[in-house]
């Protein structure tokens, strides 16, 4: 094969790198060791066929972002071990596949798992994650060619679980895919998990007055009050595109560092990880800064998807009261209506954003535990879990701020 077709020639010498793991001709999968070997327009193509849903965090670009500046690779716990799927047209099929030798950055918990199989004589690290490192956003996980999507997403997860015993890893987890494969993965052995976020849906306001007017009256003031009191003596502004400077970047990687070392320590992401982001996809980026005489004091970083704007992260320097709340919430908002956006999706958890205006959804991740005592006892857990966030965002729902009919 050759660089200009859709998979390059690879230059990692591992040993499960390269290699072919499956065959139903005229299909045959391959692991690569990293995104760069895999052709750009090839992976988009199957990745966001249609633009009007285009999900930036999917995009070659994206991924290649973080394996670039060494946010993911050597030293991180995310290994690159990407799957594809080839055929005489070409790309088939891929997944976003890593190598973990621990459990941070997903989102999805599994920690307890790893701890009693580790208490029983096991041992759980490494093993395989399908995701988007370091990104709770849903969305497609084996990404397949349209003309024949059942047959190759089967394909690509027989493919995926074969590499998972060949390398030894414990198990294979796909996390935040979307509930049409999680269901067809859990049709073929898959336990299958659900969560929670929350998600603002415009309906097809013209004004965020129009929002403010669907909740109740009590809502709508509090909200209203929170506004004004965030950005008394601050000015919003944002940013997107080649307007983007770097030095909008050093302000918000600072704001990113200070969240990220009190939230979990490390942050994940390096300087050079947003400077390649704004290189590759700055027409898919929006910075909103909060700032006091022109010095920038909070900031918040959304990705501009197709029909759906992104909350990622945000950050401050300073504690003022519902700051946070407008950057993320209130500002987002704004921009989908303004937009025309479909949704704004605002990240992991937080049933604080239910009185913005965000509503519980649920979200989907399949997993394959080679050992089977393990993967019993995770069965019998995850039957208990569905049951319980079933119930929980029925309750939210019907607790949520908007007047009801």
């Amino acid at each position: 094969m050759t660089g200009n077709g859709p998979h390059k020639k690879s230059q990692d010498t591992s040993e499960d790198s390269n290699r072919t793991v499956a065959a139903d001709a005229p299909v045959t999968a391959s692991v690569v060791g990293s995104i760069g070997e895999i052709n750009a327009q090839a992976w988009d193509a199957i990745a966001n066929p249609d633009p009007a849903t285009y999900n930036p965090f999917l995009a070659h670009a994206f991924l290649k972002a973080l394996e670039d500046s060494g946010s993911v690779g050597e030293g991180t716990g995310w290994h690159p071990r990407h799957l594809i799927l080839e055929d005489d047209e070409g790309l088939a099929g891929s997944m976003p596949l890593y190598i973990k030798t621990h459990s941070q950055g997903e989102y999805v918990f599994d920690q307890s798992w790893a701890d009693a199989y580790h208490r029983a004589g096991g041992r759980y690290y490494p093993k395989l994650q399908c995701a988007v490192p370091f990104t709770p956003v849903p969305g497609p996980r084996l990404l397949v060619r349209s003309t024949d999507p059942k047959s190759h997403t089967l394909t690509l997860a027989t493919a995926a679980r074969e590499v998972t015993r060949r390398i030894g890893a414990s198990s294979l987890h796909i996390t935040f895919l979307d509930e049409a494969t999680w269901a067809q993965l859990g049709a073929i052995g898959f336990l299958q998990r659900t969560g929670q976020q929350f998600h603002f849906t415009n309906t097809g306001y013209a004004t965020f007055d129009d929002f403010l007017s669907a909740l109740s009256s009590r809502k709508r003031k509090a909200i209203r009050k929170e506004r004004a009191q965030a950005v008394e003596g601050l000015t919003i502004r944002h940013v997107t595109g080649r307007d983007i400077t770097q030095a909008d970047w050093d302000a918000f990687f600072a704001f990113y560092m200070d969240t990220g070392a009190r939230k979990w320590g490390r942050p994940y992401l390096n300087r050079a990880f947003f400077s390649l982001l704004g290189e590759a996809m700055a027409e898919n980026c929006l910075l909103i800064f909060a700032e006091e005489a022109g010095r920038p004091v909070a900031g918040a970083l959304n990705m501009i998807g197709g029909d759906c704007l992104y909350g990622r992260y945000w950050g401050a320097l300073e504690n003022r009261p519902f700051l946070h709340f407008e950057l993320c919430y209130y500002q987002a908002i704004d921009v989908a209506i303004d937009k025309g956006l479909a949704r704004v999706e605002a990240g992991a958890q937080g049933d604080h954003k239910l009185a913005r205006g965000y509503q519980p959804v649920t979200t989907y991740s399949a997993h394959y535990i080679a050992d089977p005592g393990l993967a019993r006892a995770v069965a019998h857990y995850l039957d208990h879990e569905r049951e319980a966030i079933a119930e929980l965002n029925e309750d939210l729902s019907a607790a949520g701020p908007y007047r009801k009919s």
